[in-house]
C-alpha cells in the first residue's frame, strides 16, 4: 500500500477554478476523510485523484509515482461510488469477479480473491444471490468486494453511505472501520456527515469553497478549530457562537447572556471590538428561574436531552443535558458555563482568537 500526495492542485472549469492550489498528504495506510458542505470540492477532489477529472494544474502522486496525467485505469486506486452500480443479471460472484475477468486473470486467481473479499465483507452466504435479492448494505458491500478483489494501492469512497437508512448507516460504517483496520489498505473517504468523519478518521481534511480550511485528526479539529467555520462544522449539535464585545482588562461581554463577562485571550483586538464566543451545548447548564432567556423547544432522545433557547438578542443556542431538567418549555432561564471551555473569534476573520 502507499501514500497520497497533492502538490498544489488545481481544478478550473473553463475561467471557474473550484479547487484552489491544495497541498495534502495522505499517509501510507491511513484513513483520510473529506468533508464540507455542498459544493465545498470534496468529490471534485476525490475525482481529482482517481483521474476522472483532468487536474488543470499542480501533480498528484500516489506512492513516488507521479500519476497526473495517467489514466484512472493506471493509478493503483478502487473506487465505491454513491451508488451500487452492479449488474443486475450477474451474482454477488460474479459482480466481484467481473473487472479481473475482463482484464483476463486466470479462473482461479479469480474465485481465490473473490473468496477472501467475501470473507472479509462477511458475504459467503450471498455469493449465489442477485443484487435484486439483496438489501441496501449487502448491495454497498458487494460494490466494496468488487474494489477489493482489484488489490488496489488506494481506496476511493464517494459518499457510500449517503443512499443507506440511519440503522444501516451505522452498521456500514462499522463495516468498513473493521475493513481499514483488516486490509490496512490507504483510504480516501469523502462524506457531508461530520458524524461519519468523526467515527471513521485518522485525518480529516475540512473543506470550504474549493479550499482547505484545517487538516487533523477528529479531535484535533474538535477542541483546536483554527477558524468559526471549523468550529462550528465539526460537532454535533454544532458551536454556539454569540456575539460579544471587548471591554476594559482583556474583557469580553455577552449581550445574549446578560452583558456576563468572561476574561479573553491576549490576541483579543482593541476595546469596543466585536468578537464571537464559542460554546460547545455540553458546556453550557441551564439555570431555571435564573434569567430571560426563553427556553422554546426541547428535544428527548433517551439518555440525553437538547434544549434550544431564544436569548432577548435574537441569537439561537442548544445546551445539551443528561437526566430530568426543572425548565419546561416556555419557561424564562439563565446559562452558566466555566468559561475555560470558551473559544473566541475575531468577529471580521473569523480566525480563532487564542
Amino acid at each position: 500500500m502507499t501514500g497520497v500526495t497533492l502538490k498544489q492542485a488545481v481544478k478550473r472549469y473553463g475561467e471557474t477554478q473550484v479547487i484552489h492550489n491544495i497541498d495534502l498528504e495522505i499517509d501510507d495506510g491511513e484513513f483520510c476523510v473529506f468533508v464540507g458542505p455542498s459544493g465545498c470540492g470534496k468529490s471534485t477532489l476525490l475525482r481529482m485523484i482517481a483521474g476522472l477529472e483532468e487536474t488543470s494544474a499542480g501533480n498528484i502522486h500516489i506512492g513516488e509515482r507521479d500519476v497526473t496525467r495517467l489514466d484512472p485505469a493506471e493509478r493503483g486506486v478502487a473506487m465505491v461510488f454513491q451508488t451500487y452500480a452492479l449488474y443486475p443479471h450477474m451474482t454477488v460472484r460474479e459482480n466481484m469477479g467481473f473487472g479481473l475477468r475482463m482484464n483476463g486473470h486466470p479462473k482461479e486467481e479469480i474465485a481465490a480473491k473473490v473468496a477472501e473479499a467475501s470473507r472479509i465483507l462477511k458475504l459467503d452466504d450471498y455469493l449465489n444471490r442477485k443484487p435484486k435479492a439483496l438489501s441496501g448494505g449487502q448491495r454497498q458491500r458487494v460494490a466494496i468486494g468488487r474494489a477489493i478483489v482489484r488489490g488496489p494501492e488506494v481506496f476511493l469512497f464517494d459518499e457510500p453511505l449517503s443512499n443507506l437508512d440511519a440503522e444501516l448507516r451505522v452498521d456500514m460504517r462499522v463495516e468498513i472501520a473493521r475493513l481499514h483496520k483488516e486490509i490496512g489498505a490507504t483510504m480516501i473517504y469523502v462524506t457531508h456527515d461530520q458524524v461519519e468523519a468523526m467515527t471513521l478518521a485518522d485525518k480529516i481534511v475540512v473543506l470550504r469553497a474549493g479550499r482547505i480550511e484545517q487538516v487533523g485528526s477528529p479531535m484535533h479539529l474538535y477542541n483546536d478549530p483554527d477558524n468559526k467555520f471549523v468550529a462550528g462544522f465539526i460537532g454535533s449539535p454544532s458551536m454556539n457562537f454569540l456575539r460579544g464585545t471587548v471591554t476594559a482588562g482583556g474583557k469580553v461581554s455577552i449581550p445574549a447572556l446578560g452583558n456576563k463577562e468572561i476574561t479573553g485571550p491576549a490576541s483579543l483586538p482593541a476595546e469596543g471590538s466585536a468578537v464571537f464566543v464559542g460554546l460547545r451545548p455540553q458546556h453550557l447548564q441551564v439555570e431555571p428561574n435564573a434569567g430571560d432567556i426563553r427556553l422554546d423547544i426541547r428535544e428527548h432522545l433517551g439518555g440525553v436531552s437538547y434544549d434550544y433557547l431564544l436569548p432577548p438578542t435574537g441569537e439561537k443556542i442548544i445546551v445539551e443535558s443528561r437526566g430530568e431538567s426543572l425548565a419546561s418549555e416556555g419557561n424564562t432561564v439563565g446559562l452558566s458555563f466555566d468559561p475555560a471551555h470558551a473559544m473566541f473569534f475575531d468577529a471580521e476573520t473569523e480566525q480563532r482568537l487564542r
